[in-house]
């Protein structure tokens, strides 16, 4: 594999990236984490339309998701500040991915999100998350720090600071 070229005294430009989740149900997953994170939901209805006409996408891959065409298997979650794409509807800075697998989760996540409530704010934004639907696994209390570790919807862990 060859390496690209760039310019003598230049920096690679950084990766465009999103973190993809697997999961059982994409759109409720995507509904939980844009209210958790005061995110917004991507709207890739344009981008649906576009490819139905064409005939490149089957219409068993598509969903009717508030009110507008989303596909089946795949929902992201954009950070509203972020620039996108609104041709597609695809965010082009901070997302998360959330894709239906077949399987259902079985060991402890091997990566997982961090969420920074505000000074003195841990208590209120842990009891916010669960009545989006979210549980409490555990307290910890720790010399470097305190949090919750949580469950989403379907099970994936995350901490609350």
């Amino acid at each position: 594999m060859t390496q690209p070229t760039q310019a003598p005294g230049t920096a690679p430009a950084p990766l465009h990236w999103k973190l993809v989740i697997d999961c059982a149900n994409p759109q409720s997953q995507a509904d939980f984490w844009a209210a958790a994170l005061h995110y917004e939901v991507e709207d890739n209805n344009a981008l649906i339309e576009r490819l139905l006409e064409l005939g490149a996408l089957p219409r068993e891959a598509v969903v009717e998701f508030h009110a507008r065409l989303a596909f089946r298997d795949l929902v992201a979650v954009r950070h509203p500040d972020d620039p996108y794409d609104k041709d597609r509807g695809t965010g082009l800075g901070r997302r998360l991915l959330f894709q239906r697998v077949p399987e259902a989760k079985s060991v402890k996540n091997r990566l997982h999100l961090d969420l920074h409530a505000a000074a003195g704010e841990r208590e209120a934004e842990v009891g916010r998350l669960e009545r989006l639907g979210a549980s409490v696994l555990r307290h910890v209390k720790e010399p470097g720090g305190e949090w919750a570790v949580m469950a989403d919807p379907e099970g994936n862990e995350f901490c609350v600071q």
